[in-house]
């Protein structure tokens, strides 16, 4: 049984276990700790009965390197289906994000019938306000033969989650829980300009000195006539030269202040010269085969690259983070500015971990760290095999954070997950096909209901039903049954009313292929804060008064029944961009004509191709549309927007 470089913890043997025995499996872990390991072993005991298995993760990033790592080992043997992705999808082993399998659910159940296994990396995601919803979902309409292994960080309220998933799937749901590290961590602190070794010098050295800062009060009142001493970062990164404790993840909660930072350590070397010439190398081979070698944003990097530094965020193109992280892995790259989503479920471990501050957005409101989010982070400190400790320093600002809270991030216990679950319209419509008006009832087979109080239940309850009630006055649901407009709507996950009213008035049908791309990718754009929508000419004001019609008679209605939240309006702000993108303008020139960052264009165009592929294969459209779809897709996907073309590439 045991195929690793070193023996299997007991954790992990008694998670493999449960697995011979067919039975479904939570496992709740530290970062680091070897989850992964458990996930390989499930996967060949299925492959050896010439089963099935389905392995979602929560971010395309994360499917796309589990592709990668599972296809260097089980060959064509594995699939991945992540909505504009779909590369040998009758594959035994299929690699999906988690919408996608939800999705599956209902739109083809017998695409699943032969599936033994189901494995939900990051499963402490069903509490994500935004998408937590999904995962709960997966579980209330999985059919009963799927066995599940459920992946997550460490927390507190495990056995309640194995408990709500036995009672809904009809069979046990056992728990395996590991609270050690096989790599213990050490923490320090930057903070008033010293480096400390403990929480007994941050308070004294970096919070006492300035009077009793421990009470949240004494903070708040002081906090404005205090100025704290800088936190050079060039004095840490001689520390941790001189302890030896790269390579360093540094961690930071923006995409600009990673690339500052990085532009900062102009004055370091990490490379010898053997070295500089070997990463010199890969990283001009590796710009070659991911055809990067003209993209200005790939050669801004090169300087860094040369001393051993690079920087990787969301706004980057997915292949050049791609290159980062190859350069990563080859261990030539010693220090590297990054964001948070480098530490989810991507095994690229270091021996140092930095945490730029403790504070970070959260959906809707900045606050400081959660626990858990931070050891998913600081859990990358240490190398198993390699480092008998992993280091995890904290720069602290006390103007910024009072000391208790940096004391309750890295002591506390690990938040408990909740329900997020708000059931979105196409599910509602999905549904409503077997259960008709007793679909509220749905609601009782959730996590909300099991965690939540009468009342709560109530207003559950309520919500669902409010939604369904909307369905029936917009004409999506007549005589127990969807009408055409629902039957469409519910193929369009996340956009299916303002869809499905566009498609009513056959609106859809008269937008040439370029319009249509023009309007998809309106509906799926997030504008930042404080973005300024670029000029837009006449034909796409048209277009946007248009999409803004029908939007406004959507929230009448959600206004009306008060649900929340509101559907997302049509932002034109990526308009001339993908109408230079496609009439053939190269990617660097294309990015000129908006604000937004090369990476988020790719994303948004990427998205902009899922609702094209959904909207082709949706029932009730005309074979114009369905034309119109396919010609759509041939516009946009090419060069570094065609996710296949990256996946392929060896």
């Amino acid at each position: 049984m045991n195929r690793l470089p070193f023996q299997y913890d007991p954790f992990q043997k008694q998670a493999m276990e449960w697995i011979d025995k067919g039975e479904s499996v939570l496992v709740s872990a530290p970062t680091g700790a070897g989850k992964t390991a458990i996930a390989e072993y499930a996967l060949e005991q299925v492959l050896a009965r010439g089963k099935e298995a389905i392995y979602t993760a929560p971010i395309k990033a994360l499917s796309n390197q589990k592709y990668r790592d599972f296809s260097a080992k089980y060959g064509d043997r594995i699939g991945i289906i992540t909505g504009d992705v779909a590369i040998n999808p009758q594959a035994p082993i299929l690699i999906m994000t988690t919408e996608i399998y939800r999705n599956t659910l209902f739109e083809d159940p017998r695409r699943v019938s032969e599936v033994e296994w189901v494995i939900f990396d990051e499963f402490h995601y069903i509490d994500d306000y935004a998408r937590g919803t999904v995962w709960e979902e997966s579980i209330m309409f999985s059919p009963e033969h799927i066995r599940f292994l459920c992946l997550s960080a460490t927390i507190p309220n495990v056995e309640e989650l194995a408990d709500w998933m036995g009672k809904v799937c009809n069979h046990p749901v056992n728990v395996v829980v590991e609270t050690h590290r096989p790599v213990p961590l050490t923490f320090c602190f930057q903070c008033q300009g010293q480096l400390l070794p403990d929480f007994k010098a941050l308070h004294r050295q970096g919070y006492q000195n300035q009077g009793n800062w421990g009470r949240w009060r004494d903070w708040e009142r002081r906090r404005p006539h205090f100025h704290a001493k800088p936190n050079r970062l060039d004095t840490l990164i001689r520390h941790l030269i001189a302890k030896e404790q790269l390579p360093c993840l540094y961690f930071t909660f923006g995409r600009q202040r990673t690339e500052q930072l990085a532009q900062e350590l102009g004055e370091f070397n990490f490379l010898s010269a053997l070295e500089q010439k070997q990463i010199r190398n890969l990283f001009e081979e590796l710009l070659e085969k991911y055809q990067l070698n003209h993209e200005k944003s790939a050669y801004a990097l090169r300087d860094l690259i040369d001393r051993g530094i690079a920087y990787h965020h969301a706004g980057m193109l997915p292949s050049l983070k791609e290159v980062v992280e190859r350069l990563f892995t080859s261990g030539l790259i010693k220090m590297i500015f990054t964001t948070e989503t480098f530490a989810l479920g991507i095994n690229m471990p270091a021996r140092t971990v930095v945490f730029d501050e403790l504070r970070k957005f959260y959906g809707y409101k900045f606050d400081n760290l959660r626990t858990r989010d931070f050891y998913q982070m600081a859990g990358r400190a240490g190398r198993r095999g390699m480092d008998t400790e992993g280091f995890v320093y904290v720069r602290v600002n006390p103007n910024d954070i009072p000391y208790h809270e940096v004391f309750r991030i890295i002591t506390g216990k690990p938040e408990a997950v909740f329900s997020q679950f708000n059931t979105g319209y196409a599910t509602v419509l999905n549904l409503y096909r077997e259960f008709q008006e007793q679909l509220p009832t749905i609601y009782n087979r959730s996590l909300h209901h099991f965690q939540s109080s009468k009342k709560d239940r109530h207003k559950g309850y309520e919500a669902l039903s409010r939604k369904l009630a909307l369905l029936h006055q917009m004409g999506y649901l007549h005589q127990r049954q969807l009408t055409p407009k629902g039957e469409f709507a519910s193929w369009m996950y996340g956009y299916e009313l303002a869809l499905a009213e566009m498609q009513e008035e056959r609106w859809l049908d008269t937008l040439t292929d370029i319009e249509l791309n023009v309007v998809l990718a309106a509906l799926v754009y997030e504008p930042r804060k404080g973005e300024h929508r670029p000029h837009l000419d006449k034909g796409i004001k048209r277009l946007a008064r248009r999409c803004e019609e029908f939007t406004d008679k959507i929230h009448h209605q959600e206004q009306h029944y008060k649900i929340l939240p509101r559907t997302k309006p049509a932002y034109f702000y990526l308009a001339p961009a993908m109408v230079a993108w496609c009439n053939g303008l190269p990617f660097d020139k294309t990015l000129r004509l908006s604000m937004a960052d090369e990476g988020e264009i790719v994303r948004y165009f990427r998205m902009a191709i899922q609702l094209l592929r959904q909207l082709h294969r949706a029932p009730t459209v005309s074979d114009s549309l369905r034309n119109k779809a396919r010609k759509a897709i041939e516009r946009i996907n090419r060069d570094v927007v065609d996710a296949e073309w990256q996946l392929r590439v060896v």
